[in-house]
């Protein structure tokens, strides 16, 4: 079952202090990241959404997403993910029929329900009732785009859509929707292919897709060295976001995550090229996998930092793992 999968970035535009840049420098700089990143082989950018956050972190996906389909013509532009519930289905179908229309029909729409109550709050939304109003609203969108009745229309007949979903449970009620399912977890395959099968979808619909939490780097000791201060940001503004306290999972020791608490919300590594194939390969051998994609870039991470992981990630990783699982099958 195992397919050859796109090799793609993740973004979240987070500019936090004290690394701070002026935000149009700094939109400037990642979106020339992005074309560069084309330039070398990435097939997607995806990009994903929170509010509230004090570092300027991503809150509206698709019109990053527009502003990136008139700077590029090959990449594929995904959301991973927009959080459903928080908008009226007929603006995100309307928004995302644009961007497909903008990007020449390059739109793969992630839908999720979101999880962080203050969010839900500013915008009056009800988180008890995040799953049923996202796969409502996966319902509706569909069906708007296929109406005719939106302006102006998707470019694709049918924009990919995917959902968000971690768990078993809910990669069952994926597939019954015959949507991807955006995560790489092992145990969500067999549910999910139970879902297709109980929503009338063949078993060759199934697709799934996620992030691998890398940074890869010539000397991953020294990189992690520097990364550590970022990196330790992100999972505090994580941890706020949960409701917990900034600094409740200190990042020491090691680069590799194996060795760290399973229980952070984004388990880095920071690895070499070998390290990262290797990783790679394990977690995508024997799943569906149409889109792998790892941070562009980890909370205001140095830009020379940035430039080397991308490089290595598309132009020595990617063709790596998809010649060991071209060998292996």
């Amino acid at each position: 079952m195992t397919t050859t999968p796109s090799f793609g970035l993740f973004t979240d535009l987070r500019n936090p202090e004290p690394w701070k840049q002026p935000w149009p420098a700094f939109l400037r700089e990642s979106v020339e990241l992005i074309e560069r990143a084309e330039r070398l082989g990435a097939g997607a950018v995806w990009v994903t959404e929170h509010h509230l956050f004090p570092d300027g972190h991503l809150s509206q996906p698709l019109a990053w997403l527009s502003a990136l389909a008139a700077r590029t013509s090959t990449i594929r532009l995904g959301t991973g993910i927009l959080v459903a519930p928080l908008r009226h289905p007929r603006h995100v179908a309307e928004q995302a029929a644009l961007v497909d229309a903008l990007s020449g029909g390059r739109l793969e729409l992630g839908l999720g329900p979101g999880y962080a109550a203050p969010e839900f709050a500013a915008f009056g939304a009800d988180v008890e009732t995040r799953f049923a109003e996202t796969e409502a609203a996966l319902r509706a969108i569909r069906e708007l785009w296929r109406s005719g009745r939106i302006g102006p229309e998707p470019v694709q007949v049918d924009p990919p859509l995917w959902l968000g979903y971690q768990g078993p449970r809910n990669a069952r009620r994926a597939g019954r929707l015959g949507a991807g399912l955006l995560t790489l977890n092992r145990g969500s395959l067999e549910p999910y292919l139970g879902g297709l099968a109980e929503g009338g979808f063949p078993a060759t619909d199934a697709r799934m897709g996620g992030t691998v939490d890398l940074v890869v780097a010539r000397d991953p000791e020294r990189a992690w060295d520097r990364i550590k201060p970022h990196y330790q940001h992100q999972l505090d503004t994580y941890a706020r976001a949960h409701g917990g306290a900034a600094g409740a999972d200190v990042v020491v020791g090691s680069r590799l995550a194996s060795e760290r608490s399973p229980t952070v919300s984004v388990r880095l590594s920071v690895v070499d090229v070998d390290e990262a194939v290797a990783i790679v390969a394990h977690r995508i051998a024997g799943l569906p996998v149409r889109h792998v994609y790892t941070w562009a870039r980890i909370a205001g991470m140095p830009l020379d930092m940035v430039d080397e992981h991308v490089e290595l990630w598309l132009t020595e990783v990617a063709p790596r793992v998809r010649k060991l699982l071209g060998d292996a099958r």
